[in-house]
């Protein structure tokens, strides 16, 4: 995609956030070349997807500004940016995007059913000119030149998750098909120690996988879903750049936390990256 593109018309959900459980809705709607995706909160305040207004990352990314904050939006920013969507307005009543089925795909198909617009002006993108390593304990992330946007992911949970891994270019034709569909999941006795922290209201076996001692309560949609919806938080995350990245990604057991942290550096860090505009 040598252009910017935004929505051909709005979307909207209404439904129950993942963690806080409160009905929220959320409307998606077509922005102007340059607009970036924007967040617009409760009528009140609006500012652009980017790391800088990351407040939280415990078990979701929360953004807000002036008081003004919601949870979760990374599996919407990573539908947006999986499609290939570079402008949109993203309009939030509630504290939470509302969870759907706990992955991306509900919004990927609304995103194919109102379809793209090309718009007259090239694509940004970001693209880094050097390496960048981060780390976080065990953690590790791994930012490399690269001709497209790639991502190598490791994860390694306790049985019955275990080790997996997933090396895929994200084009929006894969990223639909294997990731998108791919939903949050937890382990059952994390699940219930959130619930009696009055955590996890929304969480249902209807909207994440929830693993027991011998293995998944639902069928999975794919032998090794886990790796994928962390490939999934990881573009959402990566959303947060503000433009489109250029680069792989070689992520090891990486989380919100640390992929927030190494994207508000990457986009302060303007020696070692640099935003270009494709020329067609």
């Amino acid at each position: 995609m040598m252009y910017q593109t935004t929505l051909r018309d709005a979307f909207a959900f209404e439904g129950m956030g993942l963690h806080t459980g409160v009905p929220a809705r959320v409307r998606v709607s077509p922005a102007a070349p340059g607009s970036g995706l924007r967040f617009r909160l409760n009528d009140a305040v609006e500012f652009p997807a980017r790391a800088d207004y990351v407040l939280e990352t415990v078990r979701a990314t929360v953004v807000g500004a002036e008081g003004h904050r919601v949870s979760t939006v990374e599996h919407l920013l990573s539908a947006l940016l999986g499609c290939g969507v570079d402008n949109a307005l993203i309009a939030v009543d509630g504290p939470e995007i509302p969870v759907e089925d706990g992955s991306a795909i509900v919004f990927a198909d609304a995103i194919d059913a109102v379809g793209l617009a090309t718009q007259p002006e090239p694509r940004v993108r970001w693209v880094p000119t050097a390496p960048r390593v981060f780390r976080d304990g065990d953690k590790t992330l791994i930012v490399t030149p690269a001709a497209a946007f790639r991502v190598r992911m490791t994860v390694d949970y306790p049985a019955p998750v275990g080790t997996q891994y997933i090396d895929l270019e994200l084009t929006p034709e894969r990223y639909r098909a294997e990731i998108a569909p791919a939903r949050t999941f937890g382990y059952r006795h994390e699940v219930e120690s959130l619930l009696a922290r009055g955590l996890a209201q929304g969480g249902t076996i209807d909207n994440a996988v929830v693993f027991d001692t011998d293995g998944p309560m639902s069928p999975l949609r794919m032998p090794n879903e886990p790796v994928r919806h962390k490939v999934l938080d990881l573009v959402g995350d990566f959303a947060l750049l503000g433009a489109y990245p250029q680069c792989e990604v070689i992520a090891i057991k990486s989380g919100h936390k640390l992929h927030c942290t190494a994207v508000r550096e990457l986009v302060s860090d303007v020696p070692a990256s640099r935003r270009s505009a494709e020329n067609a």
